[in-house]
Formats: structure tokens, C-alpha cells, sequence
């Protein structure tokens, strides 16, 4: 039995879609909320009000933290590219740097030839 695991995100990039799809969808729930507090129905008691109001806050608490996650998922991505420019940088010096290092062995043995 073979069990193959999952990675739900494979890069920030799917991270912060996801995070985006969060968002639109606690717009939608804050929306629907304010419509329900806007125009309560006539059985709607003092104690559903509340927790209306109350969800409303926690949504709005959670959409904060979210847009929080959203940023530093771009600051990380920013991050990354930075480093793995600097890397591809670093690689190609030091790929400079060998290649210089051949071209003088050659040299060597075909000054040594002669």
C-alpha cells in the first residue's frame, strides 16, 4: 500500500491565489451578512441581531488577516527572486571563473607543446 502525499501548495504563487479566492469569498459572506442586518425579517430576534453583528466583525477580523497573509506572501515571492537572482548570478561567475580557469590550462599545454 502505497501512500502518496500532497502538497496542497506547491509555490507561493498558488499560496496567495488561494488566499485571493478567501478573500472573495468573505466579501460575498460580509455582503450577504449586511443585507440580513440592513433589512431583518420580522422573527428575527435582539439575540440573532448580535450574533449577525458579531459575525460580521469576526469576517471583517478575518479578511484583515488575510490581506496581512497576502502581503507577506508577495514579500516573500519578492524574497525569492531576489535570492535565486542572486544565485544565478553567483553561478555565473563562478561559471566565468572556471571557464577562465580552462582556457589557461589550455593555453598551458598548448604553450607547453610548443
Amino acid at each position: 500500500m502505497t501512500r502518496t502525499s500532497r502538497v496542497p501548495f506547491e509555490n507561493i504563487e498558488s499560496a496567495n491565489e488561494y488566499v485571493g479566492l478567501l478573500c472573495g469569498a468573505l466579501d460575498e459572506a460580509a455582503q450577504t451578512i449586511e443585507e440580513e442586518m440592513s433589512a431583518p425579517s420580522a422573527f428575527t430576534g435582539a439575540r440573532h441581531l448580535d450574533a449577525l453583528r458579531l459575525v460580521d466583525y469576526k469576517l471583517n477580523t478575518l479578511r484583515e488577516h488575510l490581506l496581512v497573509s497576502r502581503r507577506l506572501l508577495g514579500d516573500l515571492r519578492t524574497l525569492r527572486r531576489y535570492l535565486l537572482d542572486e544565485r544565478a548570478y553567483e553561478r555565473a561567475a563562478n561559471q566565468d571563473t572556471a571557464s577562465d580557469r580552462f582556457r589557461r590550462a589550455i593555453s598551458d599545454q598548448i604553450v607547453g607543446q610548443v
